[in-house]
């Protein structure tokens, strides 16, 4: 029995796609060349995810400047490398090298003041950033950060292809990455043409697709899907295979007011971090 035929046999659902983004070009950081994926305009879709912006250029002009001491407050980044190579530094000490299939995990909580910065100058760099949303009750905790290399990120082996598992739990696979309320799964797909997985989801969380490579049966390169209703989301490959992003949380359903790198529950409390940054208060 395949396993597909498993899970319809206990009566498993396979959610529908209800809505497509085109990702689009943008400047960030130091004039830095991105694909914004997902900003605020799709919050309630996104929920408990923020953002997600891909880097990816040869070209060392279009990344060079990288990103530059900023803040951030009320929130958590997950920054993946799929190639190249970029340096963290924050207000904390820490430093750390992300390498081709490195992950970082940074809380910004109540404040953080760190740098990206490229380690090369030409060549392809190619990564992603995510933001996830913490909960009223965490905003404010303290700030924390961690490195993984490629070598701590589970890989499996599936019929047609390969599953690297960044956030949360595949199967019998756990994710180093330890994350909060909203249990988040994330994963790095690759799919062979006209392969097809079946991840199962709870009925309560919220998930995406997102298409880097390839395409799907129902996405194109550079798509976001949100799918809804249902235990799994079905992905197939394209005829010419698949590289994907799959994303599924458990929404918040909190308040989001976001004024650039700060994302709190009211306007007050963006009043707030505002004022705390310019007086040097953001990371007390």
């Amino acid at each position: 029995m395949t396993t597909t035929q498993h899970q319809q046999d206990r009566g498993d659902t396979v959610r529908r796609l209800h809505r497509v983004v085109q990702a689009r070009p943008s400047r960030d950081g130091d004039g830095v060349l991105i694909q914004r994926i997902a900003g605020a305009d799709l919050n309630a879709d996104f929920d408990p995810f923020l953002l997600l912006d891909e880097i990816r250029s040869v070209e060392g002009a279009d990344y060079v400047g990288g990103f530059p001491p900023h803040p951030h407050r009320g929130f958590e980044t997950v920054t993946y490398m799929l190639h190249g190579t970029m340096r963290h530094t924050d207000h904390l000490g820490n430093t750390g090298l992300l390498t081709d299939g490195g992950l970082q995990w940074m809380t910004a909580g109540r404040g953080v003041i760190h740098s990206e910065m490229p380690q090369q100058t030409d060549g392809l760099l190619h990564g992603f950033q995510l933001w996830l949303n913490l909960p009223a009750a965490d905003k404010m905790i303290p700030a924390r950060y961690a490195d993984y290399p490629a070598t701590a990120l589970p890989q499996v082996e599936v019929p047609g292809g390969s599953v690297k598992l960044l956030l949360g739990q595949w199967q019998d696979l756990r994710s180093p990455v330890a994350t909060g309320a909203t249990a988040p799964l994330y994963l790095d797909l690759a799919l062979q043409p006209g392969a097809a997985l079946d991840v199962p989801l709870a009925p309560a969380q919220q998930a995406a697709l997102y298409v880097y490579d390839g395409a799907s049966d129902e996405l194109a390169s550079r798509q976001l899907g949100f799918y809804t209703g249902g235990s799994l989301l079905r992905v197939r490959a394209g005829p010419a295979g698949l590289r994907a992003l799959l994303l599924a949380g458990t929404p918040l359903r909190e308040p989001v007011y976001q004024h650039g790198p700060f994302v709190m529950n009211s306007p007050r409390e963006i009043e707030q971090a505002i004022a705390d940054y310019r007086a040097g208060r953001l990371t007390d």
